[in-house]
């Protein structure tokens, strides 16, 4: 660890701290950090970078995101994502050394955004499972994502993302295949949720990390923090915690008052 100028973290969220912890000692020069994890600290409510950038002043952070389903990434099949970081250069370090024929990846600068996209998918994915498991069909499903979509991008907008970002890889992309694909997790989860299944019965019987319950809770005060409403990632936070049912998180959810679809984000204000 000690000769490497470049660093790819791919642990669970909730180990970050505890992973770079573990190597901060190794680290005696400037070191590219290529975060591959998606989601929020509970503790803390920080993004993955902020951390990063609390235990290792010395390193820097890239961050890895965008619709790719480890399998298969493992498995050489075409994939597409998005690398961000500060530097050009540092985009172009990444791309030279994780690129390749069947894992292309494209440089953006935003990783807020990024961040903030990755996180709040896997939620969003939880919350196509409970339509899914509860039988409400693919029309209820497509507005889930659509209108999850927005409450994305409203969210990252506040905190100094771009717009731009949630319709690319990272965004749109990635929520796409985790709200939709069979091996998501998160929606998996969500599935067995709505199917009737209780979070703690789901959490014992499975050996893999589903971000999106540990990530909930995190989002919801950053929202609040951010004077964001979320209504969708609200209720599926409060499934989570058994404050109410799927059931009836869709008839909220429905009883909502009517509003324009039409938003002008660039009317939205970044959180102090």
């Amino acid at each position: 660890i000690a000769e490497c100028d470049l660093i790819v973290l791919a642990v669970p969220a909730q180990a970050i701290r505890s992973a770079v912890k573990s190597i901060e000692p190794f680290i005696t020069k400037p070191t590219l950090f290529v975060l591959a994890s998606k989601g929020i600290e509970l503790s803390s409510g920080k993004l993955m970078s902020e951390v990063i950038e609390e235990i290792l002043p010395i390193g820097s952070c890239a961050v890895l995101s965008g619709p790719s389903f480890a399998k298969e990434v493992a498995g050489n099949l075409p994939t597409a994502s998005t690398i961000a970081a500060e530097k050009s250069s540092e985009i172009d370090h990444v791309i030279d050394a994780l690129g390749s024929r069947t894992f292309r990846l494209y440089g953006s600068k935003d990783m807020i955004g990024l961040q903030i996209a990755g996180a709040l998918k896997n939620v969003l994915a939880i919350g196509s499972g409970f339509v899914t498991g509860k039988g409400f069909g693919e029309n209820a499903r497509a507005a889930l994502i659509t209108r999850g979509l927005f409450e994305m991008t409203q969210l990252g907008l506040s905190l100094g993302a771009k717009a731009e970002t949630f319709m690319g890889l990272s965004g749109l992309g990635d929520l796409l295949l985790t709200t939709m694909g069979d091996q998501s997790r998160n929606m998996t989860l969500g599935k067995a949720l709505g199917k009737g299944s209780s979070l703690s019965e789901i959490m014992e019987n499975q050996n893999q990390v589903t971000e999106g319950v540990y990530t909930a809770d995190s989002l919801q005060k950053i929202a609040d923090k951010a004077g964001v409403e979320m209504p969708i990632c609200t209720s599926i936070r409060r499934v989570l915690n058994g404050e109410i049912s799927a059931s009836d998180a869709v008839e909220l959810l429905l009883s909502r008052p009517y509003g324009k679809e039409e938003v002008d984000f660039s009317q939205i204000k970044q959180s102090a």
